[in-house]
């Protein structure tokens, strides 16, 4: 790091600091403020807003990593760009007619106040889990890697660059969103978004520069690592424990491609439940004023969402072609001698690249879009979080609170979550990855969460009873599964080479996360179901503009004067852009 390095990253934090005073100035100290900016967020930076908070550090870090390893094989989970239009399409018509704080809220209008309860804590632990524990995490790896020498002493204990590094990007994270609330958050985001993508080009055309072109990057690597399009069960292992033992996937995929029984039929259930019924993600939306903001918002961001395919995905893959071409001596230790990506090794590609190809000055660019999206995805994160807790947990038990006391809990309660979430990251250091740990964290959440809400939505004979039977069941076998794979991560006792095998937890612990995700799924489903067509059907009165069947006129008449013909062709492009990619990877 030179002295124009830190001279880029000084500035980046000054506009952060004159961006945070300005929100403390034009806050109200209100809950409605404070959590959601006054619903006064306009399309640009709602969209802005999303992309910001979806893309955080176990992307920058995490997709690299999984490119070096994978190829392509995770940009599945990011053409899901058309869940975005779901959400603006489907969705927000109900939230902003329903004028909800969060969606356990939304929950408690459609089906009972213990439905949302249920939902809080779920959307709790999984924020803990995935984005205070990974966002940690993923910034603790860039530190050690580009600052290895630093340390810190307390007492008798000695904190090395990856401690140092993740408590210093939660400090500074948490100061701003604490003080800034919503409002804050969300216009750090957007400026934030634009240093993301900036830097994140930057390091990408400099590699292929240092490369020699696109057409080297295809010459250097196998063409599976461009392939998108794999066999349901690969040939030889019919009628084994391969299709569902995750250890052996590595055997019948090149690099762990994921198998597409998985990525058909569970990926879009984890994407749908992320980017249409997360309180993280829909937060946003529920900031614009109207419904056509919000809509014209997602279709912002769904743009923004085709971007990581080319600047995350593609930079990992650049890394290990450098790595094998011997172009970048210091990309070196990526690979083993016969030139394959060493997972361990390559979830440092994307700091790597940043130590070893990128001249003065643009280095500090892309570190500032580093810790802009580390920051920006905590900073959602911890935003999402203090309104749940606030809003949901907290004002039940004190319904006559002041508005000033409901933002102070809500700081509060991020900062216990946030320490819970430190002590997390060991589990995520035993893990195979930090993308895959992510996935198999929301694989095994999501699908209780997707089922009641898009169910829910369509289905108005579904009733109190049911979303809560399914919730219920979904999450403890979500948490079964999490209590089987955590002592294996930590290799705790006798557990270091895992259960034995034959046994009932081998076979857990070994099943392949989206096939167990779509088993939680199915299991909750048919609860839901079974449940609510066993119990006596809703009163249809309180569903009023809750679900498709009972949409007035009036609302219908009110939601199709909120969009103009320019927002669906918008939404067609993005189909298009999508399908172009699937139909340009196919090795």
């Amino acid at each position: 790091m030179s002295g124009w390095d830190w001279l880029i990253i000084l500035l980046y934090f000054g506009l952060l600091l004159c961006l945070t005073w300005w929100a403390i100035r034009m806050n109200k100290d209100t809950a409605d403020d404070y959590f959601l900016a006054s619903r006064n967020l306009g399309w640009l930076i709602v969209g802005a807003s999303i992309f910001a908070s979806n893309i955080g550090s176990e992307h920058l870090v995490g997709l690299a990593g999984a490119g070096a390893t994978s190829g392509v094989a995770l940009a599945h989970y990011e053409l899901h760009a058309w869940c975005l239009l779901v959400l603006g399409w489907v969705f927000v018509p109900f939230y902003t007619r329903s004028l909800v704080y969060t969606m356990p809220e939304f929950l408690e209008r459609r089906f009972s106040p213990a439905a949302r309860w249920v939902l809080s804590i779920i959307s709790l632990v999984a924020y803990v889990l995935t984005k205070f524990a990974v966002g940690i995490f993923a910034g603790g790896v860039v530190f050690a890697t580009l600052l290895p020498d630093v340390q810190l002493r307390l007492g008798g204990a000695v904190f090395n660059s990856f401690w140092v590094g993740s408590v210093a990007v939660v400090a500074l994270t948490g100061l701003y969103t604490v003080a800034g609330g919503m409002r804050g958050v969300a216009y750090t985001e957007a400026v934030q978004t634009v240093i993301l993508v900036v830097g994140s080009v930057l390091i990408t055309a400099f590699g292929l520069i240092r490369l020699g072109g696109w057409h080297e990057l295809r010459a250097a690597l196998p063409s599976d690592m461009f392939n998108l399009w794999k066999p349901l069960i690969p040939a030889g292992v019919e009628g084994t424990w391969a299709p569902v033992k995750e250890s052996t996937r590595i055997a019948w995929y090149f690099n762990g491609n994921y198998p597409w029984l998985g990525m058909l039929f569970c990926a879009p259930i984890i994407g749908l439940w992320y980017w249409t019924t997360d309180q993280y993600i829909v937060q946003r939306a529920l900031g614009a004023p109207n419904e056509q903001q919000a809509r014209r918002g997602s279709i912002f961001a769904a743009y923004l969402k085709l971007l990581p395919v080319w600047i995350f995905i593609i930079r990992g893959m650049i890394a290990l072609a450098l790595a094998r071409t011997g172009k970048v001596p210091a990309l070196a230790s990526m690979v083993d001698a016969s030139g394959t990506a060493i997972p361990d090794a390559a979830q440092a590609a994307f700091p790597l690249m940043v130590k070893s190809i990128l001249p003065s000055g643009v280095r500090g660019l892309v570190v500032a879009g580093l810790l802009a999206a580390l920051m920006s995805s905590l900073a959602g994160a911890f935003n999402a979080c203090s309104t749940l807790f606030t809003m949901d947990l907290y004002q039940k038990f004190r319904p006559g609170v002041s508005q000033h006391q409901l933002v102070w809990t809500g700081r509060v309660a991020t900062a216990v979550m946030v320490v819970i979430g430190l002590l997390w990251i060991p589990v995520i250091q035993g893990g195979k990855g930090l993308y895959d740990y992510l996935q198999g964290v929301q694989g095994y959440l999501a699908p209780p969460i997707f089922t009641v809400f898009f169910f829910g939505v369509f289905m108005k004979r579904l009733n109190a009873r049911g979303a809560l039977a399914a919730l219920v069941v979904g999450f403890l076998l979500g948490a079964f599964r999490l209590a089987v794979d955590t002592p294996v991560s930590l290799q705790l006792g006798a557990l270091t080479h895992g259960y034995a095998p034959g046994s009932f937890l081998w076979i857990v612990n070994n099943i392949y996360f989206q096939y167990y995700s779509l088993f939680i799924f199915v299991v909750s489903a048919v609860t839901m179901l079974v449940v609510s067509y066993l119990t006596p059907a809703p009163v249809e009165e309180r569903l009023t503009g809750l679900t498709y069947a009972t949409v007035t006129a009036e609302q219908r008449q009110r939601s199709r004067a909120s969009w103009s013909r320019g927002d669906v062709i918008a939404s067609g492009v993005v189909l298009l852009l999508i399908l172009a990619a699937y139909l340009y990877f196919r090795g």
